[in-house]
């Protein structure tokens, strides 16, 4: 409740559970249940991303199933409560054994998917005890985490309410065969589907366009503070080079965007840009949703996060594209940065001088950049695939099927 008077976020997370099972009998009692309901949980946007392609799929395999979409964080359930494929589009209830009584007698779900992580132990058991089948997709696990260590019992116990998981890696399925769960599958990461789908389903951005003309253009996007100081930096090194810059960052409230206009003074935000205006060097994106399309009409491609703690955010939305990936130093979280960088699609930098020489590198040798772009394209094309694998198991064991 004390973080709400500060955190706009943290408010929503409150605002938006309010009577939040009064609003799902509601909801489902307004729309009527008549079919079998599917549950997925994704803790966030970018699980979402993540889920997408399996939801997508299920849809196209079933009108009939009613698919239940929840989300724990405002991030996630903000901008996709109106995702139109779901039925219904709900924040999840707190976690208690109350709570996860009620809710599986609300939805009653014939099949459940947890996206990646976000175990809830109440929910897990319930799930369980009720005997309904539940899948984890596009898991990944790293040795350090509580479910390999000796005091790990409890967060052990939620794994095994799950009837097959789906890991990222052979890592990921060895550490799980070591604290014996051998219900796993290496299927890969269904996020490279998503960004493949998003790239075969590419809308054109004519105002876009109009901005970049014949220039280069470096697109920036999930920027942080610090990200977008280092891009102001270099745009003053790159005078003779006349590259444009877009920037689309993480945090569009009005506090933020006016900072931004502080920081690049000659910047016009995309509402204010029409199809004629002055010749404009930095544009600012000040909404939400266009930014996995604006990659495309980056010649390189920036991706922020880099320097805070949680690390860089989204690689392959930019990589599907076959652009240069650039980001700072904090990735080693993230296997496909990781990976990225070793196929040389990408690079890292921990300095403004190693981000000067990676940029104008680009921009100036031709045959490194054409190498970059190859790299980075073919990496994401390799690892597409996973939600196949999942629809084939569901499938094969009739899943989908009351």
């Amino acid at each position: 409740m004390i973080a709400s008077a500060w955190s706009p976020k943290a408010r929503k997370w409150l605002i938006g559970r309010k009577s939040i099972f009064e609003k799902i009998q509601a909801d489902i009692d307004t729309r009527g249940k008549t079919s079998t309901f599917i549950w997925v949980h994704c803790s966030s946007l970018g699980e979402f991303e993540q889920g997408r392609p399996i939801i997508e799929r299920i849809r196209m395999q079933s009108t009939s199933h009613t698919i239940v979409l929840t989300f724990f964080s405002p991030s996630g359930y903000e901008i996709r409560k109106n995702y139109p494929v779901a039925d219904h589009v709900f924040y999840l209830p707190m976690d208690s054994k109350k709570n996860a009584a009620k809710f599986l007698d609300l939805v009653n779900p014939h099949l459940v998917i947890f996206i990646k992580y976000d175990y809830w132990y109440y929910y897990l058991d319930e799930i369980k005890t009720r005997k309904i089948n539940c899948l984890l997709i596009s898991a990944v696990f790293r040795r350090g985490q509580t479910f390999f260590k000796w005091y790990g019992g409890f967060q052990r116990k939620m794994l095994r309410c799950f009837s097959q998981i789906f890991v990222q890696n052979e890592e990921s399925k060895a550490l799980l065969e070591a604290v014996s769960i051998s219900n796993c599958i290496v299927s890969g990461d269904t996020r490279f589907d998503a960004v493949v789908e998003i790239e075969k389903n590419f809308k054109d951005i004519p105002l876009i366009e109009d901005f970049i003309g014949k220039s280069k253009c470096i697109v920036a996007g999930s920027t942080w503070k610090e990200d977008e100081e280092f891009l102001q930096k270099l745009l003053d090194q790159l005078t003779d080079d006349k590259a444009k810059l877009i920037i689309a960052p993480h945090e569009i409230d009005k506090r933020h965007l006016d900072e931004l206009q502080k920081l690049f003074p000659t910047s016009v935000k995309f509402s204010e840009l029409a199809a004629e205006h002055d010749p404009v060097q930095i544009l600012i994106i000040d909404n939400i949703g266009l930014l996995s399309r604006l990659y495309k009409y980056g010649y390189i491609t920036y991706v922020g996060g880099g320097f805070t703690k949680d690390g860089v955010h989204n690689v392959l939305e930019a990589a599907v594209y076959a652009k240069p990936v650039v980001f700072g130093k904090n990735y080693q979280k993230y296997s496909e940065a990781i990976q990225l960088v070793e196929c040389e699609g990408a690079k890292s930098f921990s300095s403004q001088d190693e981000l000067f020489q990676i940029v104008y590198t680009l921009l100036n040798d031709a045959d490194d950049y054409r190498q970059k772009c190859e790299a980075s394209g073919k990496y994401v094309s390799q690892k597409k695939g996973a939600t196949q694998k999942v629809m084939s198991y569901i499938e094969e064991k009739r899943l989908l099927t009351s």
